[in-house]
């Protein structure tokens, strides 16, 4: 019988290629048995998945994992997912006294957990704009319908979240976006759990390898756009601009200064203790 692989990733646009992949039993020929699995609870949610064994690997928010890693995760970078950078929106309810960025200092964050990317661009966005983070206030929401839920009880007043998966609720006029923030270094990796990465890594390459594939296809598709409005809920012109956006990763290789930027504003923001990081200890080359 084939070693299970089970990975884990948001339900996001960003994912389709897994789903494709196995729709299209692209897997078939691959050493591993490959089953995806979907994590609203976003990057803190995904990382406790893969310390409790619950999952082989996760499709990752890159600052997520390598934070995650540093203060003891057993699992290892393999290969960047989405090259591209995040960009989050900086929403608030439609119906906020809150006009602009500058009103939101201070005032209470929804964030998924503590250490998820929501609650860390939260803080990379306060320490880019020179606002006190010592005097930030986070309420713990789980996942997105949990910051629905919170800015309209007023218990919380901004969320970061990825642009894209918000815009349907702005069109609604249920959130409405005041600022935006592009982070400087990959969106996604993929992080496996160690105890399986020197048995199966010629496997986990192909595997890897597959979803690309399947990606430059999707790239490239005439019915892509369509897909992913239909898959996702997203306006056909939002899933088209997106889509001109993204860029999948096809290379396996350590992106040394785009780590290196995120051990810098983890270190910046307190997350750990020190920038002097060997990334040795973060990276498994799958060659």
């Amino acid at each position: 019988m084939a070693q299970r692989f089970r990975v884990t990733g948001v339900p996001e646009h960003f994912n389709l290629p897994w789903r494709q992949a196995l729709a299209d039993n692209a897997f078939a020929g691959v050493a591993l048995d490959v089953e995806f699995v979907e994590e609203p609870g976003g990057t803190g949610a995904m990382t406790a998945a893969l310390r409790a064994g619950d999952v082989d690997a996760a499709l990752v928010l890159t600052e997520g994992a390598v934070l995650d890693i540093l203060r003891g995760g057993e699992h290892r970078l393999v290969s960047v997912y989405v090259d591209s950078p995040l960009t989050w929106g900086i929403h608030v309810a439609a119906s906020s006294e809150l006009q602009s960025v500058a009103d939101i200092e201070g005032r209470p964050l929804a964030i998924s957990r503590y250490g998820s990317g929501s609650h860390l661009i939260a803080v990379v966005d306060a320490l880019e704009r020179g606002f006190d983070v010592s005097a930030m206030q986070f309420v713990v929401v789980d996942n997105l319908d949990g910051a629905r839920r919170s800015l309209a009880a007023g218990e919380s007043d901004v969320f970061l979240w990825e642009r894209h998966m918000t815009q349907p609720l702005v069109d609604a006029g249920e959130f409405r976006r005041v600022g935006e923030r592009e982070v400087p270094w990959p969106a996604f990796v993929v992080s496996v759990r160690t105890d399986l990465l020197e048995a199966n890594a010629d496997a986990i390459r192909d595997t890897l390898d597959i979803v690309a594939n399947c990606a430059q296809h999707l790239k490239t598709s005439p019915d892509a756009a369509q897909a992913i409005s239909r898959s996702y809920g997203i306006a056909l012109r939002d899933a088209a601009r997106w889509l001109a956006t993204v860029e999948w990763s096809r290379s396996h290789e350590r992106p040394d200064d785009a780590l290196r930027k995120v051990i810098t504003a983890l270190a910046a923001q307190g997350a750990i203790e020190s920038a002097e990081v060997d990334l040795d200890d973060l990276w498994s080359s799958l060659d």
